[in-house]
């Protein structure tokens, strides 16, 4: 089994997103030093395009075999497709099958987290694992969107939802984690191509950083945690 970190150097939502230091330690290094205290993790590989970054990443203790191109490290690349170039660079020097992506905007995970993925993942090799959070947003209750006219317009469903104990329950996809066969990399497109396990993350750990305010929470979360 590897762990695939991959971490890009032009964020636009938060500058240099993942190299902001939570404590004294960087999100890059938070996750690597997670996944060195996974027993089931061989090597810990770094996809990046970024020598700076590289340089962090094999100081910490992580792999490095190859800098990204710039056409992979754009605002609008696919991460199926960073996925797929790490993995046909990989498999070419280190003997793998399985592999664990790690996303570094995920800093309140725990230990306990990836091994529940990993585990879930052993029980049937078929499926692919995401992890999902509740979500605090429901559609059948209190989401609503804009018309052309900019006018408001409340989502509609073949069954009226009048409180929010009658709508089902939706989870957010969260990126604590995803865990899947090499293979399933190479033959589809996305996650959602793929048979599909999962493990429920508490909303305490599932903050996915995307901007200054994600950012200023997971600070604050680390912190009491720690």
């Amino acid at each position: 089994m590897i762990c695939l970190i991959c971490v890009r150097s032009g964020s636009k939502g938060l500058p240099n997103k993942n190299i902001k230091k939570i404590g004294d330690k960087t999100l890059l290094e938070i996750t690597i030093n997670l996944a060195k205290k996974i027993k089931d993790i061989k090597k810990i590989i770094v996809s990046t395009d970024s020598k700076s970054y590289a340089k962090i990443s094999k100081k910490t203790g992580a792999c490095v075999p190859f800098i990204r191109p710039k056409s992979l490290s754009l605002d609008n690349t696919n991460e199926w497709d960073v996925w797929r170039h790490a993995i046909n660079h990989v498999e070419k020097i280190f003997d793998f099958e399985d592999v664990l992506v790690l996303p570094v905007v995920s800093p309140l995970r725990n230990k306990s987290d990836i091994n529940n993925i990993i585990n879930k993942y052993k029980q049937n090799k078929r499926k692919a694992v995401i992890t999902i959070t509740e979500s605090s947003r429901n559609p059948f209750y209190n989401m609503v969107f804009l018309d052309k006219k900019n006018k408001i317009n409340k989502l509609k469903f073949n069954k009226l939802i009048q409180r929010r104990q009658e709508a089902p329950i939706f989870f957010d996809v969260c990126t604590v984690g995803y865990m899947l066969h090499k293979k399933i990399i190479k033959k589809n497109n996305n996650i959602f191509d793929c048979k599909l396990s999962y493990v429920k993350i508490p909303k305490t750990r599932a903050i996915d950083i995307d901007d200054k305010h994600d950012f200023l929470i997971s600070k604050i979360l680390y912190g009491k945690n720690k």
